[in-house]
């Protein structure tokens, strides 16, 4: 009875749920909302900073408030909405490995981000496993693996340098211990893509596994476990329009298995009993939930649900399509500017998502980003944005100069050690993109039209 009013539940979510135009952008929470202005009057704002979280898509809302009456304990009650709630839990698990075209046995695991999910799989390690990595990882699949034994790749300048440089460093490496590879399909600072599907073949030829970073990827292309032919897949709910504190991991069962839960408590454990010496036995599952310990994140799971459902609908060739269009707009308005140097590892014509890193010539980032809001109602990102090995890579600074992950502390005027980030999606209209390239521009030639100041280590207006 729960599985059919589930269906019922989620029949209801789909009726109220609309993407129209996939000509255009996604409908999205927030492209109404105005903004004031320093220099007077309001403004639609314009987000442009879909890398560190991704506006709500409208579908995913209306299901999430379809949903919310019949919410429940998941894998706890025999109640009528616990039992619909656990079958939406699971229905999402499913729904989500499809979009993933995750293998038949691969387990995939709620977590709360990508960072939770690449922690746990750090914790999942076999013992000695060697970690490959590149300095140009965003900071959450950069650091979960210093507890193992972790060499640091130098950033390649060309896709094939990538895999060469990965090669001669596995082809070194003991042979007869466990490896893992870990790497991102898209650059949270450049947007370029990476040769994912070369750098799995490379480490499966040295007897390694990879694991990919998809924050990035996920909400602009598809991503395909098996023909990407990666072990694991780990991806943020927030950057993939469903912004309700839930991720996922999924691929190869295995590691995950043989692994003490990531947290212990209820619902990873299948039987609790009283040892003779007053201890405590426990006998945890073998499934996913071994690593699901709590009460699960049903909201945050159906909505990431919800988004794959609706990316899919909107077909990602016409998504592609037109973030293409968003790219070049982008790029020529910046172009224009000879004081802008856009940031990049491949090159100028290495294939990206949207987003495109850089900086102004004279203009410390904080203070230009500052301005961007302030003045036009145009939100970006500026600083090292949790990747500083790659930004003082390709800023050419010295790896050891002290920086803040969007805290510049550099006043308006003087050499700071930080950039600006643009991003954008499915959510973006091209009024949005038009009026940042004319910000930049105005910014550039005439200068900002406020006085700013430095307040707790961001530039602000002054009052």
């Amino acid at each position: 009875m729960s599985v059919s009013t589930a269906a019922s539940a989620q029949s209801v979510c789909s009726d109220i749920s609309g993407c129209s135009d996939i000509s255009g952008p996604l409908p999205v929470l927030g492209r109404d909302v105005t903004v004031p202005l320093v220099t007077g009057g309001e403004v639609a704002y314009a987000a442009l900073d879909y890398a560190a979280s991704a506006p709500a898509l409208q579908r995913v809302w209306d299901d999430v408030a379809a949903y919310a009456p019949y919410y429940g304990s998941v894998h706890r009650g025999a109640g009528y909405l616990s039992q619909l709630s656990t079958d939406l839990f699971e229905n999402a698990r499913r729904t989500v490995a499809e979009f993933l075209d995750c293998r038949a046995d691969d387990q995939l695991v709620f977590t709360r981000s990508t960072t939770d999910s690449l922690n746990l799989l750090a914790r999942a390690l076999p013992a000695d496993c060697q970690v490959f990595v590149f300095e140009t990882e965003h900071h959450a699949s950069l650091l979960p693996w210093q507890d193992a034994r972790v060499t640091y790749l130098n950033a390649p300048r060309t896709p094939r340098q990538a895999v060469e440089t990965l090669e001669r460093a596995l082809a070194a490496r003991d042979p007869y211990g466990p490896a893992l590879v870990c790497v991102t399909g898209a650059s949270n600072v450049t947007g370029e893509l990476w040769p994912v599907r070369e750098l799995a073949a490379a480490a499966h030829a040295h007897g390694a596994r990879i694991v990919l970073d998809a924050a990035q990827l996920a909400p602009h292309h598809p991503v395909s476990v098996r023909d990407l032919d990666v072990d694991w897949i780990a991806f943020s709910g927030h950057k993939l329009y469903a912004p309700f504190g839930s991720g996922v991991l999924a691929g190869r069962a295995d590691w995950l298995q043989a692994a003490e839960p990531y947290l212990a408590g209820g619902g990873a454990s299948r039987k609790v009993t009283r040892r003779e010496d007053g201890g405590v036995a426990v006998e945890w599952h073998e499934s996913a939930a071994r690593h699901e310990a709590g009460s699960p994140n049903v909201i945050g799971a159906y909505s990431i649900a919800s988004a794959c459902k609706a990316l899919t609908e909107a077909g990602f060739d016409t998504l592609v399509a037109r973030e293409r269009h968003l790219i070049e707009k982008v790029r020529a308005g910046l172009a224009e500017v000879p004081e802008v140097r856009v940031l990049s590892l491949f090159g100028d014509d290495a294939p990206r998502v949207g987003v495109i890193s850089f900086v102004v010539e004279g203009w410390n980032s904080s203070h230009f980003a500052a301005a961007l809001s302030a003045e036009y109602g145009i939100g970006v990102r500026d600083g090292l944005f949790c990747a500083h090995p790659l930004v003082r890579t390709l800023l050419g600074s010295d790896p050891q100069t002290q920086g803040e992950c969007g805290a510049p502390e550099a006043a308006p005027g003087e050499k700071s050690l930080n950039a600006i980030r643009v991003s954008f999606g499915a959510g973006t209209p091209d009024e949005h993109v038009e009026r940042f390239a004319n910000a930049v521009k105005e910014l550039v030639a005439h200068g900002a039209k406020w006085t700013y100041r430095t307040e707790e280590g961001r530039c602000v207006p002054a009052v």
